[in-house]
């Protein structure tokens, strides 16, 4: 077939714009293609995949790449759902370039057939985010009220909050928009800056559009269902039923969604106060996520989100319905464990409070949640003092003695304060060059055990990213992307150098998903499908195949990544590993020598360990593999 990519080059500095096409061959996608144009301009690009629009579950979402202002390299975030509008513009992909000499809101709809309508409207935002619902949500309300009327169908609206204009980790959030009206159903592209990289970089604070453009998505259920039945036996609808169980609702643990399944299965795997609890023996830890979370955190949420059913989808039609709700509140794992256990927050109306509010400020909920626990244990061993913080307590941060609704409430408040203080930079918080690079400077000043409690993967000089939420070594690995799971984040045993060569597998198979805006909780069929589907429809999946290992290749020879800067991070991977010993019973001559490694020399067994993973990543994503 010969079809194309299409591109809508926006220059914010001057408001021209043109489209440009790209051969499918050439390129596959928006990241395949954003890796090429943000190496020629250092573009924000936002695209869909060639199945955006079809009848495939999960194929709506809006992939966001370039080079990220947190992480210091290339980088990939998604938002669900979102594709779905904007492949009613009739193209592929928007790359941003230039940089608006106000703040400004991007529009763009397209009617019919006729050329998409680009305008650029310079706003006060700081009145705005200081309006109404405050920050994200009032800059969504006047968006929607300014522009919203001047589409025949309900648009998607891209919107950042102060947190992209005070520190390098802002994000972009939108939700669906029903009859006009702007929906609770928050979707972020959170990881990676772009909020920030948006904002600071192309001088855009929002982005509005939609259209009635209609192109020939692929529609064809009966061809589909031959595809997926001759694979798996099942039609299409089916397997995606099979394949998003834990996200809908899992009748082996009575709970849905990622925070459900994930806390009813966690145990002794859980991480709390700033990953202290990673010291703590595992009867201590049980003992946690019993009295804690399952009794208390998690039975809220099904009590609250599961049992009646609060369940919600991100703006395409998805069996996996996986936006757990409570009321205006969505529930995710990683946000509420972060802003939850991670800060000492076991109760759900604390950690509602304080996950509101880092939304509100346009946060990424990991990084900021990291940034906050790390904050709160410097605060209780008084690395920090209350005015340099410009908080009006100390938190409470042990298990010992702990309240579940007054402690948590307590933590929560100081959480409040802390990203206030964050936003306007009434005290020593300063980030806007980074929160690695800030724990530097006052380390060097206040001494390393200050930087030694922070958890963090480090890329080049300035470059640093909070893990994902699962006790494995895996999180911490020396990859080209981190913090999202372009990574193997297992829970078994592993050989460092295997590792290395699982994460790059990994990796290549997250951008096939990514390349073709697919969800990842799709992942179970689409990994194995998506090539398939690019030869029936285009006739070169061996040529797909190669592209994305030459894109996570080209991606890899950029890889930056420096060892583990605090202890912390070490003692995360050697408890881990300790873990397997002494709890799972693991019997494997190596895990027995990496442990003795660890007992004899710490620091020097992390170096081989890292560089052992290093290795395996190498190894397996040089071009000529």
């Amino acid at each position: 077939m010969d079809a194309s990519i299409k591109v809508l080059i926006v220059d914010s500095t001057t408001s021209f714009y043109k489209t440009k096409k790209y051969k499918v061959g050439d390129f596959y996608g928006p990241v395949d293609l954003g890796l090429h144009l943000s190496g020629k301009h250092n573009s924000l690009n936002i695209g869909v995949g060639l199945l955006a629009g079809s009848i495939f579950p999960g194929s709506n979402r809006l992939i966001f790449n370039g080079f990220s202002p947190c992480w210091g390299g290339f980088y990939i975030s998604s938002m669900g759902g979102a594709g779905l509008v904007f492949d009613n513009l009739g193209i592929n992909m928007l790359s941003i370039v230039g940089k608006a000499p106000m703040p400004s809101i991007l529009y763009l709809n397209r009617i019919h057939g006729e050329e998409i309508d680009v305008e650029l409207h310079p706003v006060n935002i700081k009145e705005i985010w200081n309006e109404g619902r405050k920050g994200i949500y009032s800059l969504m309300d006047y968006t929607n009220e300014k522009f919203g009327s001047r589409y025949d169908t309900d648009p998607r609206i891209l919107a950042t909050g102060p947190a992209s204009l005070s520190t390098d980790f802002g994000g972009i959030c939108s939700v669906p928009i029903r009859k006009g009206q702007l929906t609770h159903v928050d979707t972020w592209a959170g990881r990676g800056g772009f909020g920030t990289k948006l904002l600071n970089e192309h001088g855009i604070v929002a982005i509005i559009y939609g259209g009635t453009y209609v192109d020939e998505d692929f529609r064809d259920r009966k061809v589909a269902d031959d595809w997926f039945i001759q694979r798996y036996n099942l039609k299409l609808a089916a397997k995606d039923i099979e394949a998003t169980t834990k996200y809908r609702f899992d009748p082996k643990f009575d709970t849905g969604g990622t925070f459900g399944v994930n806390y009813a299965t966690m145990g002794g795997n859980m991480m709390a106060f700033n990953y202290s609890s990673i010291y703590d023996t595992e009867e201590e830890r049980i003992e946690i996520s019993e009295k804690f979370i399952k009794n208390h955190y998690l039975k809220q949420f099904n009590e609250e989100t599961i049992q009646p059913k609060q369940y919600k989808n991100c703006g395409e039609p998805c069996v996996a319905v996986c936006k757990k709700m409570n009321n205006h509140f969505k529930k995710d794992y990683e946000p509420y464990q972060v802003m939850g256990p991670l800060c000492g927050i076991f109760d759900q109306r604390a950690a509602e409070m304080l996950n509101r509010q880092a939304d509100s400020y346009g946060f990424d909920a990991i990084s900021v949640g990291g940034v906050l626990a790390w904050l709160m244990e410097c605060l209780d061993k008084g690395f920090f003092t209350k005015e340099e913080l410009q908080v009006s307590k100390l938190p409470y941060f042990k298990k010992e003695g702990f309240e579940l609704i007054k402690h948590s409430q307590h933590n929560a408040e100081i959480g409040v304060e802390l990203l206030n203080s964050i936003i306007y930079q009434t005290g020593i918080l300063n980030f806007d060059e980074g929160v690695r690079k800030f724990a530097r400077r006052v380390s060097r000043e206040k001494g390393k055990k200050l930087l030694d409690s922070f958890v963090y993967t480090a890329f080049a000089r300035k470059g640093w990213m909070v893990p994902n939420q699962y006790w494995t070594s895996g999180v911490l690995s020396p990859m080209p992307i981190m913090g999202k799971y372009y990574n193997y984040y297992g829970q078994d045993f592993i050989s460092p150098r295997k590792m290395g060569e699982m994460n790059a597998d990994r990796f290549k198979k997250e951008l096939i998903l990514d390349n073709m805006g697919v969800c990842r909780f799709h992942r179970a069929w689409a990994e194995e499908m998506i090539p398939e589907i690019v030869e029936s429809i285009y006739g070169n999946k061996e040529n797909f195949i190669q592209k994305i290992a030459m894109t996570a290749s080209r991606i890899n020879g950029r890889n930056s990544s420096i060892f583990w800067e605090s202890d912390r991070s070490i003692d995360f991977v050697h408890t881990f590993l300790k873990r397997k010993k002494e709890v799972d019973k693991v019997q494997n001559e190596e895990l027995d020598k990496w442990l003795t490694m660890f007992e004899k020399d710490k620091k020097e067994a992390a170096f081989e360990y890292w560089y052992e993973i290093h290795k395996g990543i190498t190894s397996s994503l040089g071009e000529f593999h």
